[in-house]
């Protein structure tokens, strides 16, 4: 190692976990922190590799795989590389004495976790939901600060920061633009656009319901809908998809979308899940009808959901009353009714905390060891 590491960023496997880490490491970047002392600890089946590098930064990836919450064969091997990532992610500690551990959750940081209290190192949590995850809870009793992006959020020493957001989505933020996002998506200038996501893999739930409703409101020349369907259900999604009359909807289907913030500034109306990416609504200021995912651990899309919705931003179904009459009720209701639409834009924006990444970074820079 040619540089002293100064701040050890550990966690990931998913983009969700990943990328607010990846927001707060460019924060202490540009408080003075060369880039070559941050160094991220990530999961060997996520997006460290290829996301970290280009950001700037160096990694170490750690074995490791979900642990199923049934007996199986699966889970033996899990444990294994679990037992194996935690004497991996401790050595790094202990390698690299860092001033100070931020975790992002997933098993890799909870290695790195525990390698910064064996090794005694401040400890930093970095938590996206409104009730915090596994590993989380795991540390908390150990945590010199949490950074939180909920009020009530259960960590200790807790400050409410907001959710880190990506470059791109600070800007769309800061500088929106949806005449030239609308252009860059293909979407018509003078119509209501419904912009629909729910992940890289999407939601067969909500695809089938927002199709419905398509289908429905095929002859409607006030409307545009984006709708990204997730890789796995493009292929459904394209072989029931509606027929439009000319002059009809405006209906786009694509698998995954890599401009996001393009959407989110295009769209006056969102249908989504209600993970961390809520403060990326609240950013754009978009209303949205979420729909938590079900299986969320300890529910905590339907706790970030409410608390939005508490706001007055947002109206939340849940999964397994979502369908197309019931999608069709929620939409109408705000379509036909512009004013409270835009007050919960308003509401939204009063949400937003388009600066979280610094405010996180002060915080792990007042736990840094001296």
């Amino acid at each position: 190692m040619a540089d002293e590491t100064w701040a050890l960023v550990a966690g990931g496997g998913t983009a969700g976990h990943l990328l607010p880490g990846l927001s707060v490491a460019r924060a202490l970047v540009a408080a003075g922190h060369p880039a070559s002392t941050i160094h991220f600890v990530g999961a060997e089946r996520g997006p460290e590799q290829e996301l970290v590098p280009q950001a700037g930064f160096t990694v170490d990836v750690l074995p490791g795989r979900g642990i199923q919450r049934r007996l199986t064969l699966a889970n033996v091997a899990a444990g294994i590389d679990l037992v194996r990532a935690l004497a991996r992610g401790i050595g790094i500690v202990r390698r690299r004495k860092p001033k100070v551990v931020v975790v992002l959750g997933g098993y890799a940081s909870f290695a790195c976790g525990v390698g910064a209290v064996l090794c005694r190192v401040p400890l930093v949590l970095l938590e996206q939901n409104k009730r915090a995850g596994a590993v989380n809870r795991a540390l908390r009793r150990f945590a010199t600060a949490s950074a939180v992006s909920f009020e009530g959020t259960d960590l200790p020493h807790a400050t409410v920061t907001g959710n880190p957001l990506r470059p791109e989505i600070r800007t769309m933020a800061e500088h929106p633009d949806p005449a030239a996002a609308r252009a860059q998506l293909d979407l018509p200038a003078d119509r209501t656009v419904i912009g629909v996501f729910a992940g890289s893999l999407g939601s067969r739930r909500i695809n089938d319901a927002v199709q419905g409703v398509v289908t429905r409101w095929a002859h409607r020349s006030d409307l545009a809908v984006r709708h990204v369907v997730g890789r796995n259900g493009f292929s459904a999604a394209t072989g029931q998809a509606p027929e439009i009359p000319d002059g009809g909807i405006v209906y786009q289907v694509i698998p995954y979308e890599d401009r996001m913030h393009l959407l989110l500034d295009a769209s006056d109306l969102a249908v989504t899940r209600a993970g961390g990416s809520v403060f990326e609504l609240m950013a754009a200021g978009l209303p949205a009808v979420l729909v938590p995912l079900p299986i969320a651990t300890r529910d905590h899309q339907r706790a970030n959901a409410d608390a939005v919705a508490a706001l007055g931003g947002a109206v939340v179904v849940v999964d397994s009353e979502l369908d197309v009459d019931r999608l069709q009720l929620e939409l109408t209701a705000l379509l036909d009714d512009p004013a409270h639409l835009a007050a919960m834009r308003t509401a939204m924006r009063s949400g937003a905390t388009i600066d979280a990444a610094e405010q996180v970074a002060a915080v792990v820079e007042r736990s840094a060891r001296a």
